[in-house]
């Protein structure tokens, strides 16, 4: 009994913990984006890293994603001889859902653990204190750029992955399954509307604050030497995947 609770009183300290110092760099990154200097020249790298360097495989997830969804929906849609309606049904699925989720999940797996490892050797390697030392605020200097990069490309690189999934269902629909192509277009962007895509955005825009802000709060953290630096980049690829998908369940509970 007593292992059990000491077992599940570790789970929850370790979640306070995170929550803690999740929302001080949070609060902090915010404060320091305020002020001057400006660092354009680090934004511009940092979301040519994050964005330009993941659209290639943002597009692929976004295509293969249209093209199985698109199958999938066809068998069901099928058996009641709506075999158009398909066309409504990925692209409702894109823009609301999929587009984002899996586009972020995709940035977070490739850049969040990137920026934890990074800003954990800097730890480790005493450059952060060095920046200290140089009266650089290292929040300023390493958080920003990356957070604001994040909420810049990831709502770019959603809506790329949201288009290339519906080209992929539409391609598939109509020149593999044999819909009427009319047909298809209709219900595709019968019941699209511009505050789907809106809300498409915000959940990418809140979803690159996350993966971005959980990778710098677990680099800038990191202890215990290279041990460490893997120990921070591991948990920060974990509970980026986590908060993103918790997000998107309070943010469809909100916005739909």
């Amino acid at each position: 009994m007593r292992s059990f609770v000491a077992f599940f009183g570790r789970i929850g300290l370790s979640v306070i913990r995170n929550f803690g110092l999740i929302s001080i760099m949070l609060a902090s990154t915010f404060r320091a984006a305020l002020r001057r200097p400006f660092r354009f020249r680090l934004l511009i790298k940092q979301v040519e890293f994050i964005g330009v360097s993941s659209l290639l495989v943002v597009i692929l997830v976004g295509l293969f994603t249209g093209i199985v969804f698109q199958y999938q929906t066809y068998k069901g849609f099928h058996t009641f001889g709506m075999e158009s309606a398909t066309g409504m049904v990925v692209a409702l699925a894109m823009v609301r859902e999929l587009g984002p989720v899996l586009s972020s999940i995709m940035i977070a797996a490739r850049c969040s653990s990137a920026i934890a490892a990074e800003l954990g050797t800097m730890r480790v390697t005493e450059q952060i204190d060095a920046l200290f030392a140089q009266a650089v605020n290292p929040i300023q200097y390493l958080v920003v750029p990356r957070v604001l990069a994040g909420m810049i490309a990831t709502p770019i690189l959603s809506f790329t992955a949201t288009i290339t999934g519906m080209a992929g269902g539409c391609f598939i629909g109509v020149y593999v399954q044999g819909i009427n192509s009319y047909l298809y277009y209709e219900n595709m962007v019968r019941l699209l509307t511009m505050s789907d895509f809106a809300d498409g955005g915000i959940k990418a825009l809140v979803f690159g604050v996350v993966l971005t802000i959980i990778g710098c709060t677990k680099g800038y953290n990191a202890s215990g030497g290279a041990l460490g630096v893997g120990v921070a980049t591991t948990e920060a690829v974990a509970l980026s995947c986590i908060m993103i998908i918790f997000f998107d369940m309070i943010l469809t509970v909100i916005l739909y």
